[in-house]
């Protein structure tokens, strides 16, 4: 029996879905706080079960029977990690064999990253539980790198405190497809993956997209932190996210997000797509020809 925790959500239903291609729906276990968002699931046989990571007992009952699990971290930044221990402990408790969880790269005390102390407590939560893990390390999903896209298309300038550093942005659709085939194939315990696109872009690389998305050439402009934080609040981004979405650029500057892996391809027999394939997408963009 296969587990997704989440699954209402983008990255848990995506899972789910790559998950039933090859899986029996009366095998697999979906578990949500909406438990009416997966209806369409649920007809095709699918168990959807009410879980919230705020109620242990819940937990324990909505992971009875499942063997392996996917416990897609939470959206609680700052205040999952208590989240995610209970579930860890929950699985454990009902039995759970195998645990699948959603992490960062480098989630180590060097990385600024804002998520980087709830992934890494969560990540050593695993090794002590005494139950078979696995860690999928996602990258910076490619489809956020759009609205940046767009701004610096229309603005004619992309504004970034990342520095000279790269990011190997991954379609997040990839990493639906690499946890599924960890949740049906055998082979991946007590290992950790990174889950990265094929390369690692630097800002140079997103001007050029936003160069083809303007028609003209986009300029670069490197700021500090502060700078680059001020600049999102007069954006009218609340502080939370003004927090996170710096932090990153910080964490991408110093090195921890800059190393691609086969991960992706290793894991479901296919290379991950690049993320001017889903810039171009979702902007209706053909690729700029080549001399």
């Amino acid at each position: 029996m296969i587990g997704i925790t989440g699954a209402s959500g983008p990255l848990g239903r995506a899972t789910a879905e790559a998950v039933l291609r090859t899986v029996d729906p009366r095998e697999v276990v979906l578990t949500t706080r909406s438990p009416d968002t997966l209806a369409d699931l649920a007809a095709r046989g699918v168990q959807v079960r009410r879980a919230d990571f705020d109620r242990y007992r819940g937990l324990v009952d909505a992971f009875a029977g499942v063997e392996r699990l996917l416990l897609v971290s939470t959206d609680h930044v700052g205040g999952r990690l208590a989240q995610h221990r209970a579930a860890v402990t929950a699985a454990a408790r009902a039995g759970v064999a195998h645990l699948v969880y959603t992490s960062v790269p480098d989630p180590v005390p060097a990385n600024p990253a804002v998520v980087v102390a709830d992934h890494a407590g969560t990540e050593r939560a695993l090794r002590e539980s005494g139950l078979r893990w696995t860690v999928l390390r996602n990258h910076l999903y490619a489809h956020l790198q759009v609205p940046v896209i767009q701004r610096a298309a229309a603005d004619g300038r992309l504004v970034t405190n990342a520095g000279d550093g790269r990011s190997a942005h991954v379609w997040r659709e990839d990493c639906a497809e690499a946890a599924a085939a960890v949740l049906t194939q055998d082979g991946h315990e007590d290992r950790a993956f990174d889950i990265s696109g094929p390369r690692a872009l630097d800002a140079d690389d997103l001007a050029a997209l936003a160069g083809e998305v303007a028609g003209r050439d986009v300029e670069v402009v490197h700021v500090g932190d502060d700078e680059f934080a001020a600049g999102l609040r007069a954006f009218g981004l609340p502080e939370p996210a003004v927090a996170l979405i710096t932090s990153f650029g910080a964490a991408t500057r110093a090195g921890h997000l800059a190393r691609p892996t086969d991960a992706v391809a290793d894991l479901t027999g296919r290379a991950p797509r690049p993320l001017e394939d889903a810039v171009r997408a979702a902007l209706g963009i053909r690729p700029a020809r080549r001399p």
